[in-house]
């Protein structure tokens, strides 16, 4: 593996430095035989880091972040001699991830939304990446993070003032909270199944500035980046638009008679 000719790959340095740390890891796991895993991936981060194992011929890993389908998650390496032990779904998970029981008194429920919940995991020193899905309720919320930090963020947050009658617990991943997901079902009307078409249409803005947000590697579908504005999509193709939401391509309902495609699509809110 030539490390510097893989880094040659990236597009500037921050993405250099991502791809440097999997490669040092992936080193690890070979020498040691062990485990080794990412911090916490955004949805462009993961795709980055996919594509380079998928380059370098590297099987022996998967992503995961707590639950099926969690937006955030960690790239999990392990040795040959541990194939069998992932094949058959027996890794014990809890060991290098926890969840953050946070459980509002009674006069709070419903006060707090994710961003204030983000908001105080930074106040407290923890860097975004150590910290996964924020999965929010009405009566508090459960926090996915690394093992490494799960000790001080529960205390660091405990004693903030927001928090200050608040119950903490730790709690397997087994019993996270799911709430059920939200969405909302509606209906556009589009020239064509262009991405920059339907997302233009979607997120209300203008060609132009889709093909902006394009450029700057903000959409994605079925979580690969998408780099042209010509690309088309389908039926139950997934987009994500990176601050601007979730999105599911339902079906194409008809077609007006001007040509236009009536499209049902649904937002995860």
């Amino acid at each position: 593996m030539n490390k510097q000719e893989i880094l040659n790959k990236c597009t500037n340095e921050e993405d250099q430095l991502l791809v440097s740390k999997l490669l040092d890891k992936i080193e690890f796991c070979q020498k040691r035989n062990s485990v080794e895993y990412t911090d916490f991936l955004d949805i462009r981060q993961r795709g980055i880091l996919e594509k380079i194992l998928q380059f370098i011929k590297c099987t022996n890993y998967e992503t995961y972040g707590g639950y099926e389908n969690a937006e955030r998650t960690m790239i999990i390496l392990y040795p040959e001699k541990l194939e069998k032990v992932f094949e058959n779904k027996q890794f014990d998970y809890n060991t290098i991830l926890q969840v953050i029981r946070i459980k509002l008194p009674n006069d709070m429920r419903g006060k707090y939304n994710h961003r204030d919940y983000l908001g105080a995991v930074i106040k407290v020193g923890i860097k975004r990446e150590k910290v996964g899905d924020i999965l929010v309720s009405i009566d508090g919320a459960d926090m996915i993070v690394s093992n490494d930090v799960a000790d001080y963020l529960k205390t660091s947050l405990s004693e903030l003032t927001r928090f200050s009658k608040s119950e903490f617990e730790k709690v397997n991943l087994e019993d996270i909270y799911m709430a059920p997901q939200q969405t909302e079902i509606f209906n556009i009307i589009i020239p064509s199944m262009r991405v920059d078409s339907v997302v233009s249409e979607l997120i209300k803005t203008s060609r132009s500035k889709i093909i902006e947000i394009i450029n700057q590697e903000r959409v994605f579908v079925n979580c690969e980046v998408v780099l042209k504005n010509s690309k088309m999509l389908k039926e139950n193709d997934k987009i994500t638009v990176r601050g601007k939401g979730k999105f599911k391509v339902n079906k194409i309902l008809n077609t007006t008679k001007r040509g236009n495609l009536v499209l049902e699509v649904e937002k995860y809110i």
